[in-house]
Parts: structure tokens; sequence; C-alpha cells
């Protein structure tokens, strides 16, 4: 029996290297180290993406974008969100809420939680009210807080009619 409402759970870590950029929440941060990866290193899409996938049982973020291929290089993950949706909607699921905490010591990101809501709402195609990102430090506590690298964790609830 297939319930009308769903519920997944998103999680993604990436490391951080001098001279890259930094990409959260399809956001551009000005900061001195960015996301090593084999995308755009999105942790906060990374994390949607999975949560929404796991919520329709569709696996993972790697089984639809597998950083083996050459086709992922550098993309913007913004594209794969919305695949992610698309697959979604074929299907007939629909994108409820997302939910997202990030975890990362610097740089600030309170001055970009509203630009990530509205970009992620838009791509998802969901109210601004739908989307919900939240920032912490972890007191200067493990590979976060060393500043080695951030991780994202992401709920989403999606539905059909």
């Amino acid at each position: 029996m297939a319930y009308k409402f769903r519920i997944g759970h998103g999680y993604d870590v990436h490391a951080l290297a001098p001279g890259l950029a930094l990409w959260l929440g399809g956001v551009k941060i000005e900061h001195e180290k960015g996301c090593v990866a084999h995308s755009d290193g999105d942790v906060v899409i990374h994390a949607i993406c999975d949560a929404l996938l796991g919520a329709a049982a569709l696996g993972d973020i790697g089984k639809l974008f597998p950083d083996t291929s050459a086709e992922f290089k550098g993309i913007d993950s913004k594209i794969l969100l919305t695949r992610v949706v698309e697959a979604l909607t074929e299907k007939g699921y629909r994108v409820g809420n997302v939910d997202c905490t990030i975890a990362m010591q610097r740089p600030k990101l309170r001055p970009h939680i509203e630009q990530m809501r509205e970009t992620l709402a838009r791509v998802m195609g969901v109210e601004v009210e739908s989307v919900s990102v939240k920032a912490t430090t972890t007191e200067r506590l493990g590979f976060e807080g060393r500043e080695e690298g951030v991780s994202t964790h992401a709920v989403a609830l999606i539905w059909r009619e």
C-alpha cells in the first residue's frame, strides 16, 4: 500500500579545501575554502536530493548521478535537484516541504539563509514557506568545528493526491 504522505532523510558531507568555490543551497558564498567534490559540492542540495529520493524509495543521489560519470563532473547541483523533482513528479509525488541543517564553523551563514530558501524553493517549484534552512556550528568540535568539512542533514515530506 502506497501512503499519501512519505518522509525521507538525507545526509551529505564534503571536505573543505582552499581555493575552491563554496556552494550551499544553490548560493555561491564567499569564503577562502570550498567543497572538494565531483560536482559543485553543494552539500545542502545533495542532502535534500537524498531526502526526497528516500521518501519516494527511489534510491539515492549516487545511484541517479554517479560520481564516476563524466556527465556530472562539475555539474550545478540545482540541475540535479531539478531532475530529482522531475523523477518524483513522474511517480505522482509532489514536494510538501523540506527542512535542513548545515553544520559548519565558518563562515557565518545567517546572511545567506533567505537567499538559499528562495533559490531552493524556486528550483523545487514550492513556496518559500515550504523550505527551512538552518545553520549551526559544532562549537569547534569534530571535522566541521576544525573547518575540515561541512555536513548537512535534511528531511523532506512528499505527497500524492
